[in-house]
């Protein structure tokens, strides 16, 4: 009996050592949770990665672009037009955590021979990269996102690197794209057109090399670029340049569509660009800004319906300002707000949430560039003059196609800019080279508008226009950088200390290595 029972044991214990390894075999497949992979296709990835781009251009051009460039002024809550800046968490914190997405769609599509996404990936990285460095300065980039290699404090690279790196990024996006057949789906901003991606990879190396070429002479390449333009293609017009279209519902409307009203109101149009507008006779400030309540104008007005608030005053002052200098007839009712196509659907019901588009760099802008670039000889193709015009007529041209979408053709009207305009001495392309390259900055900034921090880095590389602080500003000059986010200096604080020791105290005041400029 006990012989019997020990046998059946050792039976039992053989069936149940069995359906153990037959069930640990099969331990993974059965315990992966379908509805959360591991593994994502990139085209699951693409969309948020560039929502995410889009998003920081919008939000850091409404918070500091347009006003550190005086395109509009705050009357409340003034910090950050009075330089008061801290630390600041994005772009840096948003950037990094997307640009570990970034480097999973080349790692996945690699493999995979999908070089239309691989190249895809690094525009954006390229495009983000550029954008916080600009910002900041030195960062981390080689050794960035590598904490599954054990890589937990990256080392800073120095801007120098960073540049060469953001080059290499987009030449070799553009021999990627369209080398593979793979149809691109998740993309948001070209709609899978590779195309346009090319254009956008070339139109965005241009920018890049003539942000360094105060450090290094960009002729050589710049002009390998526009001689061959069946390899090289670059933006031809406002129908391919990079902008993204905003829908009607969440999460893709446009930035400002959903913001308090009291939060749009804090900024006004600024002085500096009424003045300058009004100056040049630039129906673009119908465009940008809306008659003042005070006026009774409605939707358009005439020039005087329209008053701007100087930067950098203190609270109280901004609150109650007076363009007429009339105490009576100060305060918000008495300046402009900004304009139509941007407004808070709690502000006005003209407001549409597909009016405004999240510009990441346009048409205009590069003719500009390339304006500059002709009139500077870095280049020898084509006429300075030209690119000049180009850039005004696109910039109107887009406002206007914008203003006639969302049925405003009252302000769409006044958009469509005669002969007179490019006549003024202000505007005409003559004058002293100095003369000519001061028009080009004017009319490129105008243009600039709402085009996150770029107004901001290609001023501190120009000096053009004239920005000057205002009385209650915390700085005597302009800021020319970022302070670095708080989380930087805690986590990573060798790395951080070894970066300022290069570059400059974490100040705004430091400049970074191409800002060069007066």
């Amino acid at each position: 009996m006990k012989t019997n029972i020990k046998k059946l044991f050792t039976a039992f214990l053989a069936l149940q050592l069995g359906w153990f390894a037959a069930c640990t075999s099969d331990f993974e497949e059965i315990n992966s949770n379908p509805n959360s992979p591991e593994t994502v296709p990139s085209s699951l990835l693409l969309p948020t990665i560039l929502r995410t781009t889009a998003n920081q251009h919008a939000g850091q051009a409404w918070g500091i672009g347009n006003v550190v460039m005086q395109y509009t002024a705050k009357i409340q809550f003034t910090n950050e037009d009075r330089y008061n800046w801290g630390p600041f968490g994005d772009p840096y914190g948003s950037f990094y955590n997307s640009q570990r997405d970034i480097t999973n769609i080349i790692k996945i599509s690699e493999p995979l021979g999908q070089n239309n996404y691989v190249g895809i990936a690094k525009v954006v990285r390229a495009l983000q990269y550029s954008f916080m460095t600009d910002a900041y300065g030195e960062l981390p980039y080689s050794q960035a996102t590598q904490a599954k290699d054990g890589i937990n404090y990256p080392e800073f690279d120095t801007q120098e690197a960073i540049y060469e790196g953001i080059l290499k990024d987009l030449r070799e996006a553009n021999d990627l794209l369209g080398s593979s057949n793979e149809a691109v789906r998740g993309d948001i901003l070209f709609g899978g057109n590779i195309v346009r991606w090319k254009k956008f990879a070339n139109s965005l190396r241009i920018r890049v090399l003539m942000r360094i070429s105060l450090r290094k002479n960009p002729s050589a390449e710049l002009q390998q670029i526009l001689a061959n333009p069946a390899q090289f293609p670059i933006f031809t017009g406002n129908d391919d340049h990079g902008v993204l279209q905003h829908l009607s519902d969440v999460p893709n409307q446009h930035n400002l569509y959903t913001t308090r009203s009291g939060s749009f109101d804090e900024y006004r149009l600024s002085k500096n660009m009424e003045l300058t507008l009004k100056g040049l006779n630039d129906a673009r400030l119908f465009a940008y800004a809306q008659p003042t309540n005070a006026s009774g104008a409605g939707v358009v007005g005439n020039p005087d319906d329209y008053s701007g608030v100087p930067n950098g005053l203190s609270d109280e002052e901004a609150l109650q300002y007076s363009p007429s200098g009339d105490p009576a007839k100060g305060g918000s009712n008495f300046l402009s707000r900004v304009g139509f196509l941007w407004a808070c659907s709690a502000c006005t019901p003209r407001a549409n949430p597909t009016g405004y588009q999240t510009i990441l760099m346009n048409f205009s802008e590069l003719q500009f560039l390339l304006a500059e670039a002709r009139e500077r000889d870095y280049i020898s193709t084509g006429s300075a003059e030209e690119y000049y015009l180009n850039g005004i007529n696109a910039s109107f041209d887009y406002y206007e196609a914008r203003y006639r979408l969302v049925n405003l053709p009252q302000i769409a009207d006044r958009l469509m800019v005669g002969t007179e305009y490019f006549t003024q001495p202000s505007v005409a392309y003559t004058g002293t080279q100095a003369e000519k390259l001061a028009k080009i900055g004017t009319q490129k900034w105008i243009a600039l508008y709402f085009s996150g921090l770029e107004n901001w880095y290609d001023w501190r590389r120009t000096g053009i226009p004239t920005i000057v602080p205002g009385p209650a500003a915390f700085e005597p000059n302009v800021p020319r950088r970022f302070m670095y986010p708080s989380s930087v200096q805690a986590l990573n604080e060798d790395n951080y200390r070894a970066a300022l020791a290069r570059q400059g105290e974490d100040r705004i005041s430091t400049r970074v290595w191409w800002d060069l400029a007066r």
